[in-house]
């Protein structure tokens, strides 16, 4: 059976820090998943920063950009974050990803290294589940000028220094005053980004079919502020009215220095990120595999 995608680019964790694959282990694995695609009869490339990380100058190098116009599948060997960066940079492209998870359990890099000789090869014939996830367009403005802007997969967040008390924060939808409130922060996540940092503050989880978001306070003054699912064909504007060291981050890794009366405005992205899974995937296995639900059960 002749294979769905013809050109395939591997994207690899290769950060210094943390766990990434720099090792001879993750190398090796970079490899070995790289001759299973090959041997399907697929054409193989490496991201540029994998490839001089890892020292796979067997393959061709490409840049991100590259990858969007040249490849039909991006393979992601990683963890989520990993996932979450090269997401929202093939996003324009409509670059469709699959991911594999080397280490714990991943709500979107959701194959485990281990399996991936027998999953892989039915993907990459046309047997997979395709699940769409929405960005969010952010951007700061400072005296009606745009000083600072990003996509999110996850949430865009608001947060108070390390040091620093509460902040106040007006919060509109649609152009319509929510409230003034005082909090540590304010989270507004997607669907993706609700079982992330929203849900350790208490929000729901949304399903990923939802077109809305959640709004979720952190550590609010009032008790009665509590997290809200919103529309997301609504804009988000989130004003500082007061506050020290307040700062906006974008899926935790960009980030913009706030100021008085700077308003962070959320809006759906017109871009969504493409996951492939393997046939027969669901929301709620993951859920119940990641979040140990039914421990103990039958």
């Amino acid at each position: 059976m002749k294979t769905k995608f013809r050109h395939v680019a591997l994207i690899g964790k290769y950060q210094a820090s943390g766990s990434g694959l720099s090792s001879d282990s993750g190398r090796q694995a970079i490899a070995d998943i790289a001759a299973v695609i090959a041997k399907q009869g697929c054409r193989v490339s490496v991201e540029a920063g994998t490839a001089s990380s890892m020292g796979l100058g067997q393959y061709p190098s490409l840049a991100v950009e590259e990858i969007g116009s040249q490849c039909d599948l991006g393979l992601v060997v990683g963890g989520d974050g990993t996932m979450l960066g090269i997401g929202r940079q093939l996003a324009k492209f409509g670059t469709p990803l699959i991911g594999i998870n080397q280490g714990r359990l991943g709500f979107i890099t959701d194959i485990p290294l281990e399996t991936y000789e027998t999953t892989l090869p039915p993907m990459l014939h046309g047997e997979y589940e395709e699940d769409l996830r929405p960005l969010m367009q952010a951007r700061v403005v400072r005296d009606e000028r745009i000083v600072f802007e990003a996509l999110a997969m996850n949430d865009v967040v608001v947060n108070r220094g390390a040091t620093a008390g509460m902040v106040e924060l007006r919060v509109e939808v649609g152009g319509e005053l929510v409230a003034n409130q005082r909090a540590d922060g304010l989270i507004i996540a997607s669907p993706t980004g609700s079982t992330a940092y929203a849900l350790s503050a208490g929000g729901p989880m949304l399903h990923p079919s939802i077109p809305g978001w959640v709004l979720v306070p952190i550590a609010p003054h009032t008790l009665s502020n509590r997290p809200i699912v919103l529309s997301d064909a609504n804009e988000v504007a989130v004003e500082v009215v007061s506050g020290r060291d307040v700062s906006a981050n974008f899926d935790m890794q960009s980030l913009a220095s706030l100021l008085r009366g700077d308003r962070i405005v959320v809006k759906r992205s017109e871009h969504c990120v493409r996951f492939l899974h393997p046939h027969g995937w669901n929301y709620f296995a993951t859920l119940r595999k990641k979040l140990r639900w039914n421990e103990g059960g039958s």
